[in-house]
């Protein structure tokens, strides 16, 4: 038996969907995810998704999921903290680039939500990526501008107003951490 290649690893959806446990598919290899997150993580993706969802009440093209799969294609399946997405029709899995993909970093995640998924999403258009650093409470927003992430700034007290979403939306991260901040 000769040496493992790693065109070996190359696992797709099918793969996937019969794995026991929480993993993320990025260019066909496996990424097996982390414990739980920590309750901080936690609770500042739900108070993000809490926001998020009540300012698209009356929004019926769009919704606001936490913990979904996004089946980008048989090799790419990625499973993000928050997202709003409109336009829907998998019961499953998201199959459209959302408008907007919230990642909470962990020290176990970081480089795989910097580079790797920060790369993926820019590449599927997806309009907003916004990575939340629980720690030092502040994030950082991106903006799809001409086929690249364009950085609209670090947030910890002000308010981003997200203009180029179905569904209007606004995030105000003084809201967002005012629990953490001792």
């Amino acid at each position: 038996m000769g040496a493992l290649k790693i065109e070996d690893l190359n696992y797709t959806y099918d793969d996937y969907k019969l794995w026991e446990g929480d993993w993320e598919l990025i260019d066909g290899i496996a990424f097996a995810m982390s414990p739980a997150p920590m309750r901080k993580h936690q609770n500042i993706a739900y108070e993000i998704a809490r926001i998020l969802g009540n300012q698209i009440e009356n929004c019926q093209e769009c919704e606001v999921l936490g913990e979904v799969d996004y089946k980008i294609n048989e090799h790419n399946v990625v499973r993000p903290d928050v997202v709003l997405t409109c336009g829907e029709t998998h019961e499953y899995y998201l199959t459209k680039a959302p408008q907007i993909v919230v990642e909470v970093i962990s020290k176990s995640t970081a480089k795989q939500d910097e580079i790797f998924k920060f790369e993926l999403y820019e590449q599927e258009k997806v309009k907003y990526y916004i990575l939340v650093y629980p720690d030092d409470l502040y994030a950082k927003i991106y903006k799809l501008e001409n086929g690249k992430y364009d950085k609209q700034g670090d947030f910890n007290l002000e308010s981003y107003d997200f203009e180029d979403t179905i569904c209007q939306v606004s995030l105000d991260f003084e809201q967002i951490f005012k629990r953490f901040r001792r």
